[in-house]
């Protein structure tokens, strides 16, 4: 795959907004620049481009995307390493490449275009393949396991929980009934199956399949709890002066973020007092005014940057201060 197809298939969201929001960090010698989600390389590449003192530390737990990034990435090699973990384990990873503190902080959070394009990774419900929708085909448990093994009431609360599906209830006893005859292992059996389960008046209201399939990969990747691990370790990682930004494509994890971001930029002062102490003042601020999308221009182009919500904060204050 050259450079041409890979600009060509996967085109990074907003990258001139988070270039702008992340450049005033790294403008120093051998500043940091964390990609938690590395992908393949689109928004690092603009970064690095756009930031040439800074060095990058790339995370994917997709190892294919890694390669594809490398290779990409392969005129500023020098600047560049990649790491094959989920972005929770930021913290383990840079103590054991040495690194205290970071500059700034990507997470470009969901599926990939490589994982949606690939009929046989099982993300998309367009397309039939084996359910599988593991971001790391190494190990860990497939959709396919999920849907065999989840009781009723547990794909019940799944589908409401991660995909916020007015007919969870329905759906997951169609699964469980349908399972009882033959194992479901492939996405346009589930996907058949949602249909036939689907009340003929909410036909036009979207795919059936859409807010289960988010479901099952939230889960069968634990996405959500990543991100809850995750994002707490970037915030404490960035030094006096960096950012953290984070553009998210579904409710559930912007809610997160925006709770996290609105949490980090509060003043902890007991109510009351006649002025804040230092101690108390906030620790961040936020870059962006609620949440920023992507402008009609590029939504016109790319699609998949229609749903991004993108937020940013910067650290203002050291918690030694």
């Amino acid at each position: 795959m050259d450079g041409a197809d890979l600009d060509r298939i996967h085109a990074p969201v907003m990258p001139e907004r988070v270039v702008e929001l992340v450049a005033p960090a790294l403008d120093r010698e051998g500043a940091i620049y964390v990609d938690a989600t590395l992908g393949m390389g689109g928004h690092a590449l603009a970064v690095l481009t756009a930031c040439p003192r800074a060095r990058l530390i790339g995370f994917d737990r997709d190892a294919e995307a890694i390669g594809i990034a490398a290779r990409r990435l392969a005129g500023v090699a020098d600047r560049v390493t990649t790491v094959h973990a989920v972005y929770d384990e930021l913290d383990e990873r840079l103590d054991e490449l040495g690194v205290d503190e970071v500059d700034a902080v990507l997470f470009d959070l969901g599926v990939s275009s490589l994982q949606l394009d690939e009929a046989e990774r099982g993300f998309s419900y367009m397309q039939d393949a084996p359910l599988d929708m593991r971001m790391d085909r190494s190990g860990g448990t497939t959709a396919a396991e999920l849907v065999a093994t989840l009781d009723e009431r547990e794909l019940r609360g799944l589908f409401q929980r991660y995909g916020d599906e007015p007919l969870a209830g329905r759906y997951a006893r169609a699964i469980v009934e349908a399972r009882a005859t033959a194992p479901i292992v492939t996405t346009g059996e589930l996907v058949d199956l949602l249909q036939r389960a689907t009340p003929a008046a909410r036909r036009n209201a979207g795919h059936p399949a859409k807010r289960v399939f988010q479901a099952l990969r939230i889960e069968v990747n634990g996405e959500l709890r990543a991100l809850e691990s995750a994002l707490p370790q970037a915030l404490r990682r960035v030094r006096e002066g960096g950012r953290v930004v984070v553009e998210a494509y579904q409710s559930l994890e912007d809610r997160f973020v925006k709770r996290a971001f609105a949490e980090a930029s509060t003043s902890t002062a007991p109510a009351g007092l006649p002025f804040v102490p230092p101690e108390y003042e906030p620790e961040f601020r936020l870059l962006t005014r609620g949440a920023e999308q992507a402008p009609e221009t590029e939504t016109a182009d790319n699609p998949r940057a229609k749903p991004v919500r993108l937020r940013a904060v910067e650290r203002i204050r050291s918690p030694r201060t």
